[in-house]
């Protein structure tokens, strides 16, 4: 059972950082893959890397599913990242919301690759190469953007595009 862990803010040098790859997945990564589910769920997150939780470990959660901040997102089987890496992303871009649990209080429309290829191990050492598609790519990416030192905010193309989560709420409900 993982416990509720806070949330790094956009701010802390961690989110800056590029995080370490895990040489071992031990009861340590273990225990940070459960502190990560609960962490998310308990934030209506769609997903949650190592570094939002102060940890410079190449780790990251997918929770996909419809919630509070993600109404019309797909149910997807929720998956630990160990080590990712992008194999191939497609050269269609969709620009789309994005919101994130170390930037409350404001999303911004990002553009991203529709569909990836990646390979990564699970939290049983086991490499498997898998491809998303949809907002699950976007995620997976998203989340892979924190590994790298980075936010959504570094892919806005237009600051026009940044909007309060009062502003978007508001918008999804007219």
């Amino acid at each position: 059972m993982g416990r509720v862990r806070e949330i790094a803010q956009l701010g802390h040098p961690v989110l800056r950082k590029i995080a370490e790859p895990v040489e071992k997945i031990d009861d340590g990564v273990q225990q940070l893959i459960d502190d990560l589910f609960a962490t998310s769920e308990a934030a209506s997150g769609a997903g949650i890397a190592a570094p939002q939780v102060y940890v410079s470990s190449r780790v990251f959660i997918l929770s996909i599913k419809p919630s509070v901040r993600y109404p019309d997102a797909p149910e997807v089987e929720p998956t630990a990242v160990i080590n990712p890496e992008i194999l191939w992303q497609s050269e269609n871009l969709e620009k789309d919301w994005e919101g994130c649990l170390s930037v409350p209080g404001i999303r911004g429309r990002v553009p991203r690759p529709d569909a990836i290829g990646v390979r990564y191990q699970t939290r049983h050492g086991e490499t498997v190469e898998r491809e998303f598609s949809g907002f699950a790519a976007r995620v997976f990416l998203h989340e892979h953007d924190h590994l790298e030192g980075m936010t959504w905010l570094d892919h806005v193309e237009d600051n026009r595009e940044i909007v309060s989560e009062q502003e978007f709420m508001r918008a999804l409900i007219d």
